[in-house]
Protein backbone atom coordinates (compact mmCIF):
# COMPACT_ATOMS: atom_id res chain seq x y z
CA UNK A 1 0.00 0.00 0.00
CA UNK A 2 2.19 2.54 -1.18
CA UNK A 3 0.10 4.77 -3.58
CA UNK A 4 -1.10 7.86 -1.86
CA UNK A 5 -5.00 6.48 -3.73
CA UNK A 6 -4.62 3.50 -1.97
CA UNK A 7 -3.47 5.37 1.84
CA UNK A 8 -6.50 7.76 1.01
CA UNK A 9 -8.57 4.86 0.42
CA UNK A 10 -7.69 2.63 3.28
CA UNK A 11 -7.78 6.21 5.75
CA UNK A 12 -11.63 7.31 4.67
CA UNK A 13 -12.60 3.22 5.22
CA UNK A 14 -11.21 3.19 8.65
CA UNK A 15 -12.65 6.80 9.55
CA UNK A 16 -16.03 5.69 8.33
CA UNK A 17 -16.02 2.21 10.12
CA UNK A 18 -15.06 3.61 12.90
CA UNK A 19 -17.68 5.71 13.11
CA UNK A 20 -20.15 3.55 12.34
CA UNK A 21 -18.95 1.04 14.62
CA UNK A 22 -19.40 3.82 17.76
CA UNK A 23 -22.15 4.73 16.03
CA UNK A 24 -23.26 1.50 16.20
CA UNK A 25 -21.96 0.36 19.99
CA UNK A 26 -24.00 3.44 21.32
CA UNK A 27 -27.18 1.96 19.05
CA UNK A 28 -27.11 -0.81 20.61
CA UNK A 29 -27.03 0.34 24.53
CA UNK A 30 -29.46 2.41 24.06
CA UNK A 31 -31.89 0.23 22.25
CA UNK A 32 -30.78 -2.68 24.58
CA UNK A 33 -33.51 -4.70 25.93
CA UNK A 34 -34.28 -4.84 30.10
CA UNK A 35 -32.99 -7.68 31.49
CA UNK A 36 -35.21 -11.12 31.42
CA UNK A 37 -36.22 -10.59 35.34
CA UNK A 38 -38.01 -7.21 34.29
CA UNK A 39 -39.76 -8.47 30.98
CA UNK A 40 -41.10 -11.46 32.33
CA UNK A 41 -43.07 -10.02 35.50
CA UNK A 42 -45.80 -8.81 33.18
CA UNK A 43 -46.48 -12.61 32.02
CA UNK A 44 -46.18 -13.40 35.85
CA UNK A 45 -49.39 -11.31 36.22
CA UNK A 46 -50.79 -12.82 33.50
CA UNK A 47 -50.26 -15.96 34.47
CA UNK A 48 -51.81 -15.37 38.09
CA UNK A 49 -54.96 -14.26 36.40
CA UNK A 50 -55.04 -17.13 33.82
CA UNK A 51 -54.49 -19.61 37.46
CA UNK A 52 -57.52 -17.44 38.87
CA UNK A 53 -59.23 -18.33 35.77
CA UNK A 54 -58.63 -22.03 36.15
CA UNK A 55 -60.57 -22.29 39.46
CA UNK A 56 -63.65 -19.65 38.33
CA UNK A 57 -64.53 -19.49 34.86
CA UNK A 58 -62.59 -22.82 33.09
CA UNK A 59 -64.80 -22.03 30.00
CA UNK A 60 -62.82 -18.44 29.78
CA UNK A 61 -59.31 -19.64 30.45
CA UNK A 62 -60.01 -22.22 27.22
CA UNK A 63 -61.00 -19.22 25.51
CA UNK A 64 -57.97 -16.98 26.37
CA UNK A 65 -55.52 -20.04 25.24
CA UNK A 66 -55.16 -21.97 28.65
CA UNK A 67 -56.03 -25.37 29.57
CA UNK A 68 -55.59 -27.56 32.41
CA UNK A 69 -53.62 -30.78 32.34
CA UNK A 70 -52.63 -33.48 35.03
CA UNK A 71 -49.36 -33.22 33.89
CA UNK A 72 -46.93 -30.15 33.09
CA UNK A 73 -46.49 -30.03 29.29
CA UNK A 74 -44.30 -33.09 27.85
CA UNK A 75 -42.08 -32.93 25.23
CA UNK A 76 -39.25 -30.49 24.31
CA UNK A 77 -36.36 -28.81 25.59
CA UNK A 78 -36.60 -27.47 29.36
CA UNK A 79 -35.42 -24.27 29.21
CA UNK A 80 -34.30 -24.09 33.06
CA UNK A 81 -33.16 -20.65 32.91
CA UNK A 82 -36.10 -19.57 32.22
CA UNK A 83 -38.18 -21.51 34.17
CA UNK A 84 -36.33 -20.26 37.03
CA UNK A 85 -36.49 -16.50 35.68
CA UNK A 86 -40.90 -16.87 35.68
CA UNK A 87 -40.62 -19.27 39.19
CA UNK A 88 -38.99 -16.27 40.97
CA UNK A 89 -41.30 -13.59 38.70
CA UNK A 90 -44.38 -15.40 39.79
CA UNK A 91 -43.32 -15.51 43.89
CA UNK A 92 -42.77 -11.47 43.00
CA UNK A 93 -46.12 -10.65 41.70
CA UNK A 94 -48.48 -13.22 43.95
CA UNK A 95 -48.77 -16.44 45.37
CA UNK A 96 -45.67 -18.50 45.21
CA UNK A 97 -46.07 -21.37 42.07
CA UNK A 98 -43.40 -23.47 40.70
CA UNK A 99 -43.33 -23.24 36.68
CA UNK A 100 -41.46 -25.48 33.86
CA UNK A 101 -41.07 -23.64 30.35
CA UNK A 102 -40.30 -25.84 27.33
CA UNK A 103 -39.33 -25.09 23.79
CA UNK A 104 -41.43 -27.11 21.81
CA UNK A 105 -42.87 -27.52 18.36
CA UNK A 106 -40.80 -26.79 14.69
CA UNK A 107 -41.03 -23.07 15.33
CA UNK A 108 -39.29 -23.45 18.68
CA UNK A 109 -42.06 -21.25 20.46
CA UNK A 110 -42.22 -21.52 24.62
CA UNK A 111 -45.07 -23.40 26.60
CA UNK A 112 -45.17 -22.81 30.26
CA UNK A 113 -46.71 -25.25 32.78
CA UNK A 114 -47.42 -23.74 35.67
CA UNK A 115 -48.74 -25.61 39.28
CA UNK A 116 -52.14 -24.79 40.54
CA UNK A 117 -53.28 -24.95 44.16
CA UNK A 118 -56.03 -27.09 43.66
CA UNK A 119 -53.70 -29.83 42.08
CA UNK A 120 -53.17 -29.59 37.95
CA UNK A 121 -51.35 -27.58 36.16
CA UNK A 122 -52.02 -24.98 33.51
CA UNK A 123 -50.51 -25.33 30.29
CA UNK A 124 -50.45 -21.86 28.80
CA UNK A 125 -47.98 -19.84 25.78
CA UNK A 126 -45.33 -17.72 26.52
CA UNK A 127 -43.37 -14.86 24.25
CA UNK A 128 -39.50 -15.58 24.36
CA UNK A 129 -37.35 -12.92 25.85
CA UNK A 130 -34.62 -14.24 24.08
CA UNK A 131 -32.54 -12.46 20.82
CA UNK A 132 -33.52 -14.22 17.29
CA UNK A 133 -31.40 -17.55 16.30
CA UNK A 134 -29.99 -15.36 13.43
CA UNK A 135 -29.03 -12.45 15.21
CA UNK A 136 -25.04 -13.13 14.26
CA UNK A 137 -26.33 -13.85 10.19
CA UNK A 138 -27.76 -10.30 10.54
CA UNK A 139 -25.38 -9.16 11.94
CA UNK A 140 -22.67 -10.08 9.46
CA UNK A 141 -24.78 -8.85 6.61
CA UNK A 142 -24.95 -5.15 8.22
CA UNK A 143 -21.16 -5.27 8.77
CA UNK A 144 -20.99 -6.63 4.87
CA UNK A 145 -23.12 -3.47 3.66
CA UNK A 146 -21.25 -1.11 5.62
CA UNK A 147 -17.46 -2.51 4.10
CA UNK A 148 -19.04 -2.69 0.99
CA UNK A 149 -20.51 0.88 0.92
CA UNK A 150 -17.71 2.30 2.95
CA UNK A 151 -15.15 0.96 0.28
CA UNK A 152 -16.42 1.57 -2.92
CA UNK A 153 -17.27 5.58 -1.75
CA UNK A 154 -13.84 6.16 -0.49
CA UNK A 155 -12.47 4.49 -3.27
CA UNK A 156 -14.56 7.10 -5.42
CA UNK A 157 -13.35 9.64 -3.02
CA UNK A 158 -9.71 8.75 -3.33
CA UNK A 159 -9.76 8.79 -7.08
CA UNK A 160 -11.49 12.34 -7.17
CA UNK A 161 -8.80 13.28 -4.68
CA UNK A 162 -5.99 12.18 -6.87
CA UNK A 163 -7.02 13.31 -9.84
CA UNK A 164 -4.55 15.78 -10.52
CA UNK A 165 -1.69 13.73 -9.32
CA UNK A 166 -2.71 11.43 -12.47
CA UNK A 167 -2.58 14.76 -14.60
CA UNK A 168 1.08 15.11 -13.93
CA UNK A 169 1.90 11.62 -13.50
CA UNK A 170 0.21 10.89 -17.63
CA UNK A 171 2.11 14.47 -18.56
CA UNK A 172 5.27 12.92 -17.06
CA UNK A 173 5.03 9.48 -18.75
CA UNK A 174 4.04 11.05 -22.10
CA UNK A 175 7.08 13.54 -22.19
CA UNK A 176 9.02 13.01 -25.91
CA UNK A 177 12.34 13.00 -27.18
CA UNK A 178 12.37 16.58 -26.81
CA UNK A 179 12.02 17.06 -23.39
CA UNK A 180 8.34 18.63 -24.10
CA UNK A 181 4.50 17.83 -22.64
CA UNK A 182 1.95 16.83 -25.14
CA UNK A 183 -1.41 18.61 -24.27
CA UNK A 184 -3.42 17.77 -21.62
CA UNK A 185 -7.49 17.86 -21.61
CA UNK A 186 -9.11 20.94 -19.20
CA UNK A 187 -11.60 19.40 -18.78
CA UNK A 188 -13.44 17.84 -15.14
CA UNK A 189 -13.31 19.63 -11.65
CA UNK A 190 -11.92 23.10 -11.01
CA UNK A 191 -8.67 21.54 -9.40
CA UNK A 192 -8.35 19.03 -12.01
CA UNK A 193 -8.50 22.05 -14.98
CA UNK A 194 -6.49 24.17 -12.75
CA UNK A 195 -3.73 21.49 -13.20
CA UNK A 196 -4.52 20.86 -16.54
CA UNK A 197 -3.74 24.34 -17.33
CA UNK A 198 -0.51 24.84 -15.39
CA UNK A 199 0.42 21.76 -17.29
CA UNK A 200 -0.27 23.32 -20.84
CA UNK A 201 1.77 26.52 -19.49
CA UNK A 202 4.65 24.54 -18.62
CA UNK A 203 4.78 22.83 -22.18
CA UNK A 204 4.45 25.85 -23.77
CA UNK A 205 7.21 27.58 -21.75
CA UNK A 206 9.52 24.25 -22.26
CA UNK A 207 9.02 24.03 -26.01
CA UNK A 208 9.74 27.76 -26.40
CA UNK A 209 13.07 27.33 -24.55
CA UNK A 210 13.95 24.37 -26.37
CA UNK A 211 13.33 26.03 -29.52
CA UNK A 212 15.22 29.03 -28.55
CA UNK A 213 18.04 26.85 -27.58
CA UNK A 214 18.61 25.24 -31.00
CA UNK A 215 18.20 28.40 -32.89
CA UNK A 216 20.59 29.55 -30.65
CA UNK A 217 23.39 26.41 -31.59
CA UNK A 218 22.51 26.28 -35.02
CA UNK A 219 22.95 30.43 -35.36
CA UNK A 220 26.18 29.77 -33.02
CA UNK A 221 27.21 27.34 -35.53
CA UNK A 222 26.75 29.13 -38.45
CA UNK A 223 27.85 32.90 -37.78
CA UNK A 224 31.18 30.74 -36.39
CA UNK A 225 31.94 29.52 -40.43
CA UNK A 226 32.05 33.41 -41.69
CA UNK A 227 34.85 34.48 -39.59
CA UNK A 228 36.99 30.64 -38.94
CA UNK A 229 36.88 31.02 -43.54
CA UNK A 230 38.52 34.40 -43.06
CA UNK A 231 40.82 33.39 -40.52
CA UNK A 232 41.61 30.17 -42.35
CA UNK A 233 42.54 32.08 -45.55
CA UNK A 234 44.84 34.40 -43.05
CA UNK A 235 47.00 31.63 -41.50
CA UNK A 236 47.57 30.50 -45.23
CA UNK A 237 49.90 33.41 -45.23
CA UNK A 238 51.71 32.57 -42.04
CA UNK A 239 55.31 32.11 -43.07
CA UNK A 240 56.55 29.66 -40.58
CA UNK A 241 55.31 25.95 -41.33
CA UNK A 242 55.07 25.79 -37.42
CA UNK A 243 52.80 27.85 -36.53
CA UNK A 244 50.70 28.11 -40.01
CA UNK A 245 49.97 24.29 -39.12
CA UNK A 246 49.21 24.95 -35.47
CA UNK A 247 46.43 27.93 -36.77
CA UNK A 248 44.93 25.33 -39.30
CA UNK A 249 44.68 22.61 -36.91
CA UNK A 250 43.39 24.67 -34.11
CA UNK A 251 40.73 26.02 -36.90
CA UNK A 252 39.73 22.33 -38.30
CA UNK A 253 38.76 21.73 -34.30
CA UNK A 254 37.01 24.81 -33.74
CA UNK A 255 35.08 23.81 -37.65
CA UNK A 256 34.89 20.26 -36.66
CA UNK A 257 32.90 21.33 -33.02
CA UNK A 258 30.86 23.83 -34.82
CA UNK A 259 29.55 21.27 -37.59
CA UNK A 260 28.76 19.01 -34.53
CA UNK A 261 26.77 21.55 -32.72
CA UNK A 262 24.84 21.91 -35.75
CA UNK A 263 24.42 18.03 -36.21
CA UNK A 264 23.55 17.97 -32.27
CA UNK A 265 20.59 20.58 -33.08
CA UNK A 266 18.98 18.95 -35.90
CA UNK A 267 18.86 15.36 -34.61
CA UNK A 268 16.95 17.16 -31.86
CA UNK A 269 14.76 18.58 -34.10
CA UNK A 270 14.61 15.57 -36.26
CA UNK A 271 11.13 13.98 -37.29
CA UNK A 272 12.35 11.63 -39.62
CA UNK A 273 9.89 8.33 -40.35
CA UNK A 274 10.44 5.55 -38.67
CA UNK A 275 10.63 2.47 -40.77
CA UNK A 276 11.42 -1.72 -39.73
CA UNK A 277 14.92 -2.42 -40.53
CA UNK A 278 17.50 -5.27 -40.02
CA UNK A 279 19.85 -4.79 -36.94
CA UNK A 280 21.81 -6.99 -37.31
CA UNK A 281 22.67 -6.04 -40.61
CA UNK A 282 23.10 -2.63 -39.78
CA UNK A 283 25.25 -3.06 -37.36
CA UNK A 284 27.53 -5.62 -39.48
CA UNK A 285 27.74 -3.30 -41.92
CA UNK A 286 28.80 -0.49 -39.37
CA UNK A 287 31.94 -2.94 -38.17
CA UNK A 288 32.68 -3.56 -41.54
CA UNK A 289 32.93 -0.23 -42.58
CA UNK A 290 35.14 0.57 -39.61
CA UNK A 291 37.25 -2.53 -39.63
CA UNK A 292 38.54 -1.45 -43.40
CA UNK A 293 39.70 2.11 -41.91
CA UNK A 294 41.76 0.34 -39.77
CA UNK A 295 39.55 0.10 -36.34
CA UNK A 296 40.24 -3.15 -34.15
CA UNK A 297 36.78 -4.81 -34.23
CA UNK A 298 35.15 -8.37 -33.11
CA UNK A 299 31.95 -9.36 -33.38
CA UNK A 300 30.13 -11.61 -32.27
CA UNK A 301 27.59 -14.09 -34.02
CA UNK A 302 24.23 -12.26 -34.18
CA UNK A 303 20.67 -13.05 -34.30
CA UNK A 304 18.11 -11.91 -36.88
CA UNK A 305 16.27 -8.55 -35.35
CA UNK A 306 14.38 -6.35 -37.04
CA UNK A 307 13.60 -2.60 -34.92
CA UNK A 308 11.41 -0.06 -36.12
CA UNK A 309 13.67 3.32 -36.44
CA UNK A 310 15.53 5.88 -39.05
CA UNK A 311 18.18 4.05 -40.65
CA UNK A 312 20.36 6.71 -41.30
CA UNK A 313 20.46 8.02 -37.86
CA UNK A 314 20.13 4.62 -36.16
CA UNK A 315 23.73 3.97 -37.98
CA UNK A 316 24.65 7.50 -37.20
CA UNK A 317 24.43 6.50 -33.40
CA UNK A 318 25.56 3.36 -33.40
CA UNK A 319 28.88 4.43 -35.23
CA UNK A 320 29.25 7.09 -32.86
CA UNK A 321 29.39 4.54 -30.09
CA UNK A 322 31.04 1.76 -31.67
CA UNK A 323 33.46 4.24 -32.57
CA UNK A 324 34.10 5.85 -29.34
CA UNK A 325 34.69 2.17 -27.82
CA UNK A 326 37.45 2.01 -30.41
CA UNK A 327 38.85 5.27 -30.02
CA UNK A 328 39.51 5.28 -26.36
CA UNK A 329 39.47 1.54 -25.61
CA UNK A 330 42.12 0.10 -28.02
CA UNK A 331 39.01 -1.77 -30.20
CA UNK A 332 35.45 -3.22 -29.23
CA UNK A 333 33.18 -6.20 -29.31
CA UNK A 334 29.98 -5.90 -30.70
CA UNK A 335 27.28 -8.11 -29.65
CA UNK A 336 23.98 -8.32 -30.27
CA UNK A 337 21.28 -10.43 -27.91
CA UNK A 338 17.06 -10.31 -27.59
CA UNK A 339 15.61 -10.40 -24.27
CA UNK A 340 12.07 -10.10 -24.27
CA UNK A 341 10.23 -7.49 -26.58
CA UNK A 342 13.78 -5.71 -26.86
CA UNK A 343 16.83 -5.93 -28.84
CA UNK A 344 19.97 -5.46 -26.80
CA UNK A 345 23.36 -4.26 -28.43
CA UNK A 346 26.36 -4.17 -26.37
CA UNK A 347 29.63 -2.59 -27.09
CA UNK A 348 32.92 -3.41 -25.01
CA UNK A 349 36.59 -1.93 -24.98
CA UNK A 350 39.49 -2.99 -22.89
CA UNK A 351 40.42 0.75 -22.34
CA UNK A 352 40.77 2.51 -19.32
CA UNK A 353 37.21 3.27 -18.20
CA UNK A 354 35.66 6.43 -16.78
CA UNK A 355 35.83 7.56 -13.23
CA UNK A 356 33.16 6.53 -11.34
CA UNK A 357 32.43 10.27 -10.66
CA UNK A 358 31.94 11.23 -13.87
CA UNK A 359 29.70 8.30 -15.08
CA UNK A 360 26.85 10.67 -14.94
CA UNK A 361 28.45 13.29 -17.49
CA UNK A 362 29.23 11.04 -20.33
CA UNK A 363 26.29 12.17 -22.26
CA UNK A 364 26.82 15.79 -21.70
CA UNK A 365 27.59 17.84 -24.82
CA UNK A 366 31.31 18.39 -25.16
CA UNK A 367 32.36 16.22 -22.30
CA UNK A 368 35.75 14.83 -22.11
CA UNK A 369 37.31 12.61 -19.52
CA UNK A 370 40.63 14.39 -19.93
CA UNK A 371 40.31 17.39 -21.60
CA UNK A 372 44.08 17.28 -22.06
CA UNK A 373 43.59 14.62 -24.56
CA UNK A 374 41.57 16.84 -26.80
CA UNK A 375 44.15 17.88 -29.07
CA UNK A 376 45.43 14.01 -29.57
CA UNK A 377 42.24 12.36 -29.71
CA UNK A 378 39.52 13.46 -32.79
CA UNK A 379 36.04 14.46 -31.91
CA UNK A 380 34.02 17.20 -30.59
CA UNK A 381 32.75 15.75 -27.54
CA UNK A 382 29.56 15.20 -29.19
CA UNK A 383 28.99 12.08 -30.41
CA UNK A 384 27.35 10.47 -27.09
CA UNK A 385 24.92 13.37 -26.97
CA UNK A 386 24.40 12.75 -30.40
CA UNK A 387 23.81 8.81 -29.73
CA UNK A 388 21.62 9.24 -27.02
CA UNK A 389 19.58 11.92 -28.85
CA UNK A 390 18.76 9.82 -31.58
CA UNK A 391 17.82 6.84 -29.83
CA UNK A 392 15.53 8.16 -27.40
CA UNK A 393 14.00 9.53 -30.34
CA UNK A 394 13.28 5.78 -31.34
CA UNK A 395 12.34 4.51 -28.01
CA UNK A 396 15.60 3.26 -26.50
CA UNK A 397 17.98 3.15 -23.83
CA UNK A 398 21.39 3.99 -23.36
CA UNK A 399 23.91 2.80 -20.90
CA UNK A 400 27.10 3.18 -19.94
CA UNK A 401 29.32 1.49 -16.78
CA UNK A 402 32.32 0.33 -16.00
CA UNK A 403 33.61 -3.28 -16.74
CA UNK A 404 36.01 -4.84 -13.74
CA UNK A 405 39.26 -5.11 -14.01
CA UNK A 406 39.09 -2.59 -16.73
CA UNK A 407 37.36 -1.88 -19.80
CA UNK A 408 33.50 -0.18 -20.68
CA UNK A 409 30.48 -1.78 -21.58
CA UNK A 410 27.78 0.49 -23.67
CA UNK A 411 24.37 -1.09 -23.64
CA UNK A 412 21.75 0.21 -26.01
CA UNK A 413 17.98 -1.03 -25.83
CA UNK A 414 15.48 -0.52 -28.37
CA UNK A 415 11.81 -2.48 -28.94
CA UNK A 416 11.95 -4.48 -31.51
CA UNK A 417 9.45 -4.61 -34.51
Amino acid sequence: MTSLRARITALLIAAILAVVGLATFAASRALQPPPPETTIEPIARQIHLLAALAQTAPQALRQAGGTVQDQPAAGGEVLERMSRFLTRALDRTGPPRSAIVNRTGSEGTLTASVALDGGGWLITPVPDPAAPDNQWRSLAVWLAVIVTGSGALSFYAARRLTRPLELLEGAASRIGADATLSKVDETGPAEVRATAQALNRLSERLAHAMDSRMRLVAAAGHDLRTPMTRMRLRAEFIEDDTDRDKWLADLAELDQIADSAIRLVREEASTADTQPLRLDILLTEIVGEMAELGHRLRMDPMPATQVRAGPIALKRALRNLILNAATHGGGAQVALSQSADHAQVTIRDQGPGIPADLLGQVFEPFFRVDPSRAKTLPGAGLGLAIAREIIERFGGTIAIRNLSPRGLLQQISLPMA
